[in-house]
């Protein structure tokens, strides 16, 4: 069975990444893809105003994670498998990003494979904290809940005070919350490495415990990050 999923997995990457995709960019890393995708997967989502994450959830927000691409697929049982980046709110501005992985989890009982963006929205430093520990496991370590969408939930904190962590996904441009518990995020310091040219942990970088020169993608993830996440 876990053969079958993981072959799955593997024909949804490659169904999931149009030609064009791959042959765009061939000499950038795949970290600095990454950092750009999720760029656009957030400019993308926020700019649909009606059905985009409350501005006031990610005004308030201490981190944001993305994971652009994240393959889903099952038979009988279902598994997901993304990389992502997450940046933290910080006193002057946000973060530079950290990288992630996704594996584990499902999103429910399904037969095939599918592409889909995935964003967190951290609302409390102790979720934030959670997060960029070595292992976390989404709604075992935190409290996690789809996240509200669209104007109507602007005035709704309720959901933003009993969850750590809100998330939703996007697949075949349908946006919405989602529930992900059971799924784990872990630090991928072997592209922290491959990026910033140094072994650096996840704490390190989105609390600014080391300084780093961030590499060119990262300058469009921060302004995207200011223009919807004040």
């Amino acid at each position: 069975m876990t053969r079958i999923i993981a072959s799955l997995l593997a024909v949804a990457v490659l169904a999931s990444t149009p030609a064009a995709t791959l042959a765009q960019r061939s000499d950038e890393s795949d970290e600095a893809r990454r950092v750009r995708e999720a760029s656009v997967v957030f400019g993308e989502i926020m700019t649909a105003e009606d059905d985009a994450i409350p501005r006031s959830l990610l005004g308030n927000a201490e981190g944001i994670a993305i994971f652009p691409g994240t393959v889903r697929a099952g038979f009988i049982f279902g598994g997901i498998r993304g990389r992502g980046i997450l940046s933290a709110r910080t006193q002057t501005g946000w973060s530079a990003p950290a990288f992630l992985t996704l594996t584990g989890g499902s999103f429910g009982l399904q037969i095939g494979g599918q592409a889909v963006d995935l964003i967190l929205v951290i609302n409390n430093r102790r979720g934030l904290e959670n997060l960029v520990s070595n292992q976390f496991k989404l709604g075992a370590d935190a409290a996690v809940a789809a996240g509200p969408l669209g104007r109507e939930a602007e005035a709704s904190t309720d959901l933003q005070l009993r969850a750590q962590i809100l998330s939703y996904s996007r697949a075949r441009g349908l946006f919405a919350g989602v529930t992900v518990n059971g799924s784990t995020v872990r630090q991928d310091r072997d592209a922290n490495e491959r990026f910033y040219g140094e072994r650096l942990e996840t704490q390190q970088i989105v609390f600014g415990e080391a300084v780093v020169e961030p590499p060119t993608p990262v300058a469009l993830w921060l302004e995207t990050l200011d223009r919807f996440a004040r």
